[in-house]
């Protein structure tokens, strides 16, 4: 699965690893660490988990430019990586809900920052006709380690009987590697040659990123107001009966989904074409939603969130596989950085509605309401997005 990758697409993956090995340790704890140990509300953990995408995704935008300008990716994704290694730890030492929105988005900026320049610097690095196995690949190192993380809190809590804020502290270990990797094995890939006795040209100006694009986002955008943060699918979990202890085997058993299936679904719109992968993607997320609305036992839980595995497999790494395909090279930075801009603008109103919707109302109204938007998306995105769309050459 790794053929033709390169240095940087295999490092890079692994950098993943190790980073969703040390958040998923903290992740599927937090729901119920600020319900239950500090008193938050719904809303309030849709509010926390929104602010901090919306605040990554506006980062992005800047970072991706700023890459785009200075042609050098790999600072940026550097100083991302070690801010949010640095804060995410520091969860252990909350005592209110306020305490854990400021780290969630400081954490989040040391995504924002890197988000963009990383995934222009897999585009870059990789040849067009392999984008989709390349970010498919990436995706899936991911998730892989978001199921090590887990995994090692459920072992850590349920054998060894280590409390919630040690576990926080120790994910510390994993985004340390992740760092070490990163700066030692990741290369930024040379640019494009000049001739040496021509005289510099003035800067031309931008090239234009495309009406196409912009209506692609204006999808995504529809898409994100109803995909809120999966912090409710956990609270829908503990609601129908899984136990605080199996969150964690829980979570790890959707991101093997998650691992398994991304470079398949990679792959499969490199042959197919991206459109009817990710609406596919789409269409197995508005099911996964309506039954969630519908469940009565943890065994529905289970068997849903196995789904929901897939849906992430056959849209994260074709999404971003599709923004590279439609938009000029000299400007992937920018392009990716409206991209997470527009999933982020989405995240907190998204959130924040569904949390509220779900306080007042209860899940079934919520889950329908994300469905809806969901099957909205994908018949607009089926009529906005041409069926083929020809790998951007650099």
């Amino acid at each position: 699965m790794t053929r033709g990758l390169g240095r940087n697409v295999i490092a890079l993956a692994a950098v993943s690893f190790f980073t969703d090995a040390s958040s998923e340790m903290i992740y599927p704890l937090l729901p119920l660490f600020l319900t239950a140990t500090l008193g938050a509300s719904a809303a309030f953990v849709g509010a926390i988990e929104g602010a901090a995408d919306s605040v990554s995704a506006l980062l992005k935008l800047a970072s991706g430019w700023l890459s785009d300008r200075t042609r050098r990716r790999k600072p940026l994704v550097v100083a991302g990586y070690a801010l949010a290694s640095a804060v995410r730890p520091l969860v252990a030492l909350a005592q209110t809900g306020a305490h854990v929105l400021l780290i969630r988005v400081t954490d989040r900026v040391g995504k924002g920052i890197r988000g963009a320049p990383r995934d222009a610097l897999i585009a870059d690095s990789v040849d067009p006709a392999l984008r989709g196995r390349a970010f498919g690949f990436h995706r899936a190192a991911d998730h892989a380690g978001a199921v090590i993380g887990p995994l090692i809190v459920y072992v850590l809590m349920s054998q060894m009987g280590v409390g919630v804020r040690t576990i926080f502290w120790l994910a510390a270990i994993p985004a340390g590697i992740a760092v070490i990797t990163l700066i030692l094995a990741v290369r930024e890939p040379p640019s494009a040659p000049s001739a040496p006795s021509a005289p510099p040209a003035p800067p031309a100006p931008p090239a234009p990123l495309g009406t196409r694009f912009f209506a692609y986002l204006g999808i995504l955008l529809l898409f994100t107001l109803g995909n809120s943060t999966d912090a409710f699918l956990l609270l829908r979990a503990t609601e129908l009966g899984v136990g605080a202890a199996l969150l964690p085997v829980l979570w790890a058993m959707l991101h093997l989904v998650k691992s398994v299936s991304s470079t398949p679904g990679g792959i499969l719109s490199d042959r197919r074409g991206r459109k009817p992968v990710i609406v596919a993607g789409w269409m197995v997320y508005a099911l996964v939603y309506l039954m969630f609305g519908h469940a009565t036992d943890a065994w529905h839980v289970w068997a849903l969130f196995a789904i929901y595995g897939v849906y992430f497999g056959l849209t994260e790494g074709v999404e971003r596989a599709l923004v590279a395909d439609i938009v000029p090279a000299s400007r992937r930075g920018a392009a990716f950085g409206w991209y997470n801009l527009a999933i982020g603008l989405g995240a907190l109103p998204a959130s924040v509605i569904f949390g509220t919707i779900y306080d007042r109302f209860g899940a079934f109204t919520a889950f329908s309401v994300g469905a809806a938007a969901a099957m909205l998306a994908s018949i607009g995105l089926w009529i906005v997005v041409p069926s083929a769309t020809s790998p951007a050459r650099t």
